[in-house]
């Protein structure tokens, strides 16, 4: 019993002057850390530091400064001409209607893409047989090429040799012209693109799932609690933090929506479907005005940081009442 008391202070001794020399280890680093120190970090940091200001920092600024010019693609017009491009855009219909085109585009293709993903997640979740294939099936499409996808459904959607309008055919149902049809074009390359991403949103669902305790779904069984009450009551609640980091996600890719729009239908039909990208592009490399293109993608900019904070102001909020 004397022993035990004897070695226990001398433990506690032992430990303390081991921290304390940690301690004096540490500030002695900390002493030694000079100037030499901090030119080394610098030099390691140097080239990411160039290629940061290369190729972000100085097309941010000198984009900025083009869209107060009139300059050409050709190199004419280089002169400052004040806000005369933002005022022109803030009155060019078509320039808006991009707007709204993006917009519609970013809505109808954020609903599905994430309550798809989630009714994809849960049911390979719940230990269906093959799940190496079912996860690769709905995942693969993601590792495609834009304009691979982009060739597969514009065949599919072809209006005479189309399998979807051989269907419907077959169906008796009407058959439209998917991509040439203003009502029906966007709908169609918003199916295309949820077929394409699904498989991103479904991985991060599945492993959001693979990380709720399944002490909770027994404890719940015991409770009584259905499958239905387990998924509304548990599931549900607990995938709320992944879903709005896929929702904030979705909808800073679908406002840049650029690649299948113009592979499938160039904008059209009537420009039912051109993006804001779609036409800052025209506009610069098309219509040669590179100055009021500028300007147009500086407006698009200050949508999307709108966007973006509203985005996060509402998961902030929605995330504090959670924790309430």
């Amino acid at each position: 019993m004397t022993s035990t008391t004897v070695k226990a202070p001398r433990a506690t001794a032992e430990r303390a002057r081991s921290d304390a020399r940690a301690t004096d280890r540490s500030r002695a680093s900390r002493k030694r850390t000079g100037p030499s120190d901090n030119r080394i970090g610098w030099g390691f940091a140097a080239p990411f530091t160039v290629l940061f200001a290369v190729f972000l920092v100085w097309p941010l600024l000198h984009g900025f400064y083009l869209s107060f010019t009139g300059q050409s693609l050709t190199g004419q017009g280089g002169e400052l001409i004040g806000v005369a491009n933002y005022a022109e855009a803030f009155a060019d219909g078509d320039m808006w209607r991009s707007m709204l085109n993006t917009l519609w585009f970013t809505v109808l293709s954020t609903i599905p893409l994430v309550v798809v993903a989630l009714v994809l997640a849960i049911l390979v979740n719940t230990g269906l047989p093959g799940q190496w294939l079912w996860r690769l099936s709905f995942f693969l499409p993601y590792l495609l090429a834009s304009t691979v996808v982009s060739l597969f459904w514009i065949q599919l959607y072809s209006p005479t040799l189309g399998p979807i309008n051989n269907v419907l055919g077959t169906l008796g149902l009407p058959q439209p012209a998917w991509l040439q049809d203003p009502d029906t074009a966007m709908i169609a390359v918003v199916a295309t693109t949820v077929w394409w991403t699904v498989g991103f949103n479904f991985l991060l669902y599945l492993a959001a799932l693979q990380n709720i305790p399944d002490q909770q779904y027994e404890a719940a069984s015991l409770d009584g609690a259905g499958r239905w009450r387990s998924l509304l009551s548990i599931t549900i609640p607990q995938l709320g933090p992944t879903t709005g980091l896929i929702v904030i996600l979705q909808v800073l890719a679908s406002l840049k929506v650029f690649d299948q729009i113009y592979q499938m239908t160039t904008g059209g039909p009537a420009g039912s479907t051109r993006s804001a990208v779609q036409y800052i592009f025209d506009t610069g490399f098309t219509g040669y005005r590179f100055g009021y293109s500028s300007a147009i993608s500086y407006i698009f900019f200050a949508v999307i940081v709108v966007i973006s904070i509203a985005q996060f102001s509402i998961t902030a909020r929605n995330r504090k009442g959670a924790q309430k």
